[in-house]
């Protein structure tokens, strides 16, 4: 039996990941329309019902699984979700193909879930998780200022 996807956190954490998904709107996590170019390679692109986009490439998708496991590995190494792992040098560079999808399904109402084809399969994208975790400029310049206030 796997336990892969289970974590363990403490009452404080868990009370602090309770607050930060009643800090946005249902509109603001409910999608209108998901495309997911897979065929392209370009990643996943969401319109929300609040009239916000947006736009995640595969790579970064990938580098910020949200399961347990990928969270434990970037909370070892520092590393925040959407940053690639350092890679080691090598005396001849490999070739690595890009990261994407081999397949793509729904998860209920509330998620979306890839098979990547590096063969990771276990981390389920949430509408919430997305949109708190969404890489337009805006965004990205709204939690800079928030974090800048803790």
């Amino acid at each position: 039996m796997s336990h892969e996807g289970i974590r363990f956190v403490s009452e404080n954490e868990a009370s602090k990941a309770t607050a930060q998904q009643q800090e946005l709107p249902r509109g603001a996590i409910d999608p209108q329309r998901v495309r997911v170019n897979k065929t392209e390679g370009t990643g996943v692109e969401i319109d929300w019902k609040d009239g916000h986009a947006s736009h995640w490439t595969f790579a970064w998708l990938r580098d910020a699984c949200p399961c347990a496991t990928c969270i434990e590995e970037r909370e070892v190494s520092g590393l925040e979700p959407g940053q690639p792992k350092p890679q080691p040098p090598t005396a001849l560079p490999m070739f690595k193909a890009p990261v994407r999808p081999k397949e793509v399904r729904p998860v209920g109402r509330y998620a979306i879930s890839f098979d990547w084809n590096d063969g990771h399969t276990s981390g389920i994208y949430s509408w919430h998780y997305l949109r708190s975790m969404c890489q337009c400029e805006t965004c990205r310049t709204e939690a800079a200022r928030s974090a800048a206030k803790s």
